[in-house]
């Protein structure tokens, strides 16, 4: 096989591997918007509230849609319902009745028995760059006055990425915000975890969490260009060395 053969052979490889990486570009997150559960809205946790594809080992909660200022979520702990500050229980605080995908949300205490929910992400090609996708809100639980501050640390493996501090006014909510990550994997199985971090304990300061998604971080457009680039200046040079 010549010089010419051998490097369009490589191109050939080059442009499927870039066509079957787009091609693979889904949600590899299983449940990302949380509305497959057990027992409805409430505690997230093994005995109470199961999410599929999820775990959780803290005070985490899952709210439907027009519940978290309402009728709110059920937590066995306490025998009874942990309800948000809304419009639906006397803060005029703008909280919607859906997150921004529809479905349930987390909501989860960041200073009172603080865990992560976590889900395994299989597949992974080890040295491959993933985007974590997800809406985020800061909130404060009812009953409870005083400003506070919320965020997400999320993680990927070992690799640890956080979103801005947010700092929440005394029965206030932020409005959902998105936001992105990008992480190398280590292993073909990496563990996503998401963990709510807020101040102060004495006044419940919720992350709320929906809409997660994990897809290969796409390749540069320009990408799409090199294997064309390449194939001509190829086939350029071995026209001039037919000519000699």
């Amino acid at each position: 096989m010549n010089k010419y053969n051998i490097a369009t052979t490589a191109v050939k490889a080059f442009t499927l591997s870039v066509l079957a990486f787009s091609a693979q570009a889904a949600n590899l997150v299983t449940n990302g918007d949380f509305s497959l559960t057990t027992n409805g809205p409430g505690e997230f946790n093994t005995t109470y509230t199961q999410v599929t594809g999820w775990a959780s080992s803290g005070y985490n909660f899952i709210f439907a849609p027009g519940t978290a200022d309402t009728t709110g979520s059920y937590t066995p702990q306490f025998n009874g319902n942990l309800q948000l500050w809304g419009p639906g229980n006397g803060s005029a605080n703008g909280m919607p009745a859906t997150s921004p995908v529809g479905g349930n949300y987390v909501g989860a205490d960041g200073a009172y028995e603080v865990g992560a929910i976590t889900q395994t992400i299989n597949g992974l090609t080890v040295g491959g760059q993933y985007t974590v996708g997800f809406w985020w809100a800061a909130a404060q639980q009812y009953n409870f006055n005083g400003a506070t501050t919320e965020q997400w640390k999320v993680s990927l493996g070992n690799d640890t990425l956080a979103t801005a501090i947010y700092d929440n006014a005394n029965h206030g909510f932020s409005g959902w915000m998105y936001q992105t990550f990008t992480y190398t994997a280590s292993n073909t199985s990496e563990v996503l975890s998401f963990l709510a971090v807020g101040t102060p304990a004495g006044e419940p300061p919720f992350s709320l969490l929906a809409g997660v998604t994990m897809t290969p971080t796409p390749i540069p457009a320009a990408a799409f260009f090199v294997a064309p680039a390449l194939l001509g200046v190829f086939g350029l040079s071995r026209r001039k060395q037919k000519k000699c």
